[in-house]
């Protein structure tokens, strides 16, 4: 039967002012002339988020009803709201989006027809609308003669919400409504919250169809292999993951079914503070027309985006369709992965360079997500910190993370995985005494790994952490594969080995659930 607020949104749709499906040209201009945008010297729309420069994880809710009550792991993450409040904060954003120029994309999220999801995504902004439609997966003019989106997202960014009023945190929130299928979003004009709640919804949908959700990025080589990267922002995902030699599946989610691994997204949102064509030439290059950079400092009179200026915010983005990559897997679909490779940039450099886990140690460090911030990256931070985000993706995940722990576990088991811990971190000391992992070392470390040559290598425990050390990697110097070789003070190596250790052991007794072989892996603290 029709929802009431269903039926009035499709009221609203009906007005003359609502645009359906523009083209990116369409979308470009009127960015340009609705939103205040600017079109910068390469063709890219440019576009400031204003207040909220990044996500906004308070102002996130679930509605909380008997569909899904049993299911979501309720917490910090997924904070319940009533569909009352729900009902009423809806009704008043609809009688607001009523009077107002409309854009909406019809699309889909999941590469792998099979799990595609249908979405809609109605918005307030023309840019956002572009973003959009870069981000996800553009339908056919054949698909659209019988499209029926199955979710839509209502997006207000100029709606601001009275907390007192509405039962929200602040002015802003975004709010996914299982039941009725509609995302909610207001009071931010940050266009990442579109991209994550659908991510969120197919987090809660595919485990439940056998697919493991994933925030990770994924390659192709040549031969038709598959290799996972996860790792939180800084470890380096998106740079190693971006490899001449092999096609790019993915840069940031991607499902895991029994056939294989697909892309959620049909596009890229790249990180593009201190870009340059040297360092990162596709991403750099994919900034063109139908491009969108969000808080970049872009120069009044050449137009030319300063990606060294961090003004605005640290969080400068880049969105664009997976296709303005040269090397992009399309459709983003393939096989079953060989690799998994966890990324940590571990600021304690305590850490190997790289290592081998057993499944059992691979269920652990996913559950932990470990990386950790720098000193002086934020006030405060005087020394390094370490930071766990379960499943490299906590904000993201509705289900119980155990539900996400064990489908890898069954995965990596089916298909014999191999899967590797590496640290793009520090080593010979920690942040401001050892120096950065080198780059080149680092990826011939991957390319062994990716080769199968590194499986083949004779491999030692480490005594603190447990995970298996390659005496040897073809292109790397022995003595760095062994961090407590690269300290000139050993003893001052164990002490700090033992502290993150106990860190990791702390922070797992959150996953008290989780079965006696998983908890066995952690490090040894003692």
């Amino acid at each position: 039967m029709e929802t009431k607020t269903n039926k009035e949104l499709k009221d609203i749709l009906t007005n003359e002012n609502v645009h359906f499906n523009l083209s990116v040209a369409q979308l470009t201009e009127m960015a340009v002339l609705r939103n205040g945008s600017k079109l910068t010297s390469t063709g890219a729309v440019s576009a400031q988020t204003g207040k909220y420069t990044g996500r906004s994880p308070k102002d996130k809710f679930i509605v909380d009803e008997p569909s899904v009550h049993g299911k979501v792991d309720w917490g910090s993450v997924n904070r319940p709201i009533s569909e009352e409040v729900f009902d009423n904060l809806y009704q008043e954003v609809l009688n607001y989006l009523g009077t107002k120029e409309l854009f909406v994309f019809d699309g889909f999220a999941g590469a792998d027809k099979k799990y595609q999801l249908p979405i809609r995504v109605v918005n307030e902004f023309a840019w956002h609308n572009l973003f959009v439609h870069e981000l996800f997966i553009r339908p056919t003019a054949e698909e659209l003669k019988t499209y029926t989106p199955e979710f839509t997202i209502v997006s207000a960014p100029n709606f601001q919400a009275d907390s007192a009023v509405h039962g929200t945190n602040s002015e802003a929130f975004i709010i996914i409504n299982f039941k009725k299928k509609i995302v909610l979003i207001g009071g931010t004009h940050y266009a990442g919250e579109m991209k994550k709640s659908i991510f969120s919804i197919m987090n809660y949908l595919l485990p439940q169809q056998g697919v493991l959700s994933m925030h990770c990025s994924a390659n192709m080589g040549k031969d038709g292999d598959v290799a996972l990267f996860f790792g939180l922002s800084g470890t380096g995902k998106t740079t190693l993951s971006a490899d001449p030699e092999r096609m790019l599946i993915g840069d940031d989610e991607h499902g895991w079914s029994d056939h294989g691994v697909f892309n959620i997204e049909g596009g890229c949102y790249a990180k593009c503070i201190n870009l340059s064509a040297e360092k990162e030439p596709e991403i750099y290059n994919a900034i063109k027309f139908g491009s969108v950079l969000e808080n970049v400092v872009v120069d009044e009179n050449t137009r030319e985006a300063d990606y060294d200026d961090n003004s605005l915010t640290e969080n400068t983005r880049a969105a664009y369709p997976i296709d303005y990559i040269p090397n992009a897997l399309i459709p983003s679909v393939a096989g079953n992965p060989n690799v998994v490779i966890f990324l940590t940039a571990d600021a304690f450099g305590v850490l190997p360079p790289i290592a081998k886990l057993t499944k059992e140690q691979a269920m652990f460090h996913f559950l932990s997500g470990y990386t950790s911030k720098l000193a002086g990256t934020e006030r405060g931070v005087t020394e390094p910190e370490a930071t766990f985000s379960t499943c490299f993706g906590a904000p993201f995940l509705p289900l119980a993370p155990r539900v996400y722990a064990e489908m890898l576990g069954e995965k990596i088991d089916q298909h014999n995985a191999q899967v590797y811990l590496v640290n793009t971190g520090w080593s010979g000391g920690p942040y401001g005494v050892g120096k950065r992992m080198n780059l080149p070392y680092t990826r011939a470390m991957i390319t062994s790994a990716l080769k199968g040559e590194l499986d083949k290598e004779e491999f030692e425990a480490h005594p603190v952490f447990g995970v298996l050390v390659p005496k040897n990697v073809t292109g790397v110097p022995a003595d760095i594969l062994n961090p407590r070789n690269t300290w000139a003070d050993k003893e001052a190596y164990d002490v700090q080995a033992k502290k993150l250790a106990a860190l990791f052991v702390e922070n797992f007794e959150t996953f008290s659930d989780m079965p006696e072989n998983i908890r066995n892996a952690a490090p040894k603290a003692n």
